[in-house]
């Protein structure tokens, strides 16, 4: 495949990108947005009046580049370390693969962070001085998550912060305004789904993680407490998810996020028979769960 990307080329950057990982950085938007969606209809606000799309477009745009930015990053850090070796069992990576040089990787991963800052900047206008505060947050953990956390099985935990309780949260609170216990829940569902991508990423590479000092979780507990993990994962999600609808609306608005459980409960079996270079595909299946549960928590909230 290396043979046909051009060096520093459009398909190239498009490929250092990871455009499937977008769907990360969305669902905690959509979740944020339907929480307060269902806030502010709860409250006696009409809320296809109230919504503010632009903040929630913003948020979308902020969270998409800064996944973009976080991939150019893991991609140049991993590639400097000599962590991309002929035997990665995962997907090639732009810089090991010759896709993207280092020198326009580094000038990459600039760009992107100035436009996810340009893209979040506005924020500051509608949710004052704390967005600007949770702008460099995110920034700073974009490039601690592979350079420190990471290789010490913190992972999972910036995970649930950064893709659950962060934006989840935030994305809330400059359509409301507050924080709720709703959005809390919301946030940890979102964080324990998302995360979900994590554990099968750490549970194809522990053998190789192991011998370089990497001490995910996964590496830490052992290959078959990673099924278990995931598994429980999931199924909290939804009744976290469940338990934020409850709060607002009667406990049968949650019945949709049975769907997302199903699913999250079938991959978790297939999950558990698969091994090596044959897990890449359960990324996109996670991916898909935990996007399916944004569109689903959002119809709960909006029904």
């Amino acid at each position: 495949m290396s043979g046909a990307v051009k060096i520093n080329s459009g398909k190239a950057w498009v490929l250092a990108a990871r455009p499937k990982t977008l769907a990360g950085a969305a669902t905690p938007v959509i979740m944020g947005g339907a929480c307060a969606w269902m806030w502010l209809s709860s409250n006696g606000y009409d809320a296809a009046a109230t919504f503010r799309w632009l903040p929630f477009g913003l948020c979308m745009l902020f969270a998409w580049i800064m996944q973009i930015d976080a991939n150019f990053v893991n991609d140049w850090f991993d590639f400097r370390k000599g962590s991309d070796t002929e035997q990665r069992l995962g997907p090639k990576r732009a810089c090991a693969q010759g896709w993207i040089t280092p020198k326009a990787m580094k000038t990459g991963i600039a760009a992107t962070t100035l436009l996810a800052c340009a893209a979040g900047a506005p924020l500051i206008w509608t949710g004052g001085p704390w967005m600007l505060a949770v702008g460099a947050a995110c920034v700073l953990f974009c490039f601690l998550y592979t350079t420190k956390f990471s290789r010490m099985g913190l992972g999972d935990v910036l995970v649930l912060l950064f893709f659950g309780i962060v934006p989840v949260g935030f994305t809330f609170y400059l359509q409301t305004g507050t924080w709720t216990l709703e959005a809390t829940l919301a946030g940890l569902a979102c964080g324990l789904a998302v995360d979900c991508l994590l554990i099968v990423n750490n549970y194809r590479d522990r053998a190789e993680d192991a011998t370089q000092g990497k001490k995910t979780i996964v590496v830490r507990l052992g290959g078959q407490w990673a099924i278990i993990l995931y598994y429980l994962s999931g199924l909290s999600a939804t009744l976290l998810a469940g338990a934020a609808v409850a709060l607002s609306k009667p406990a049968w608005h949650a019945a949709p996020l049975l769907l997302y459980a199903a699913l999250h409960l079938a991959t978790s079996r297939r999950l558990s028979t698969t091994d090596g270079a044959a897990l890449n595909p359960f990324l996109g299946k996670s991916s898909r769960n935990f996007f399916l549960l944004s569109l689903l928590f959002a119809v709960c909230c909006a029904a």
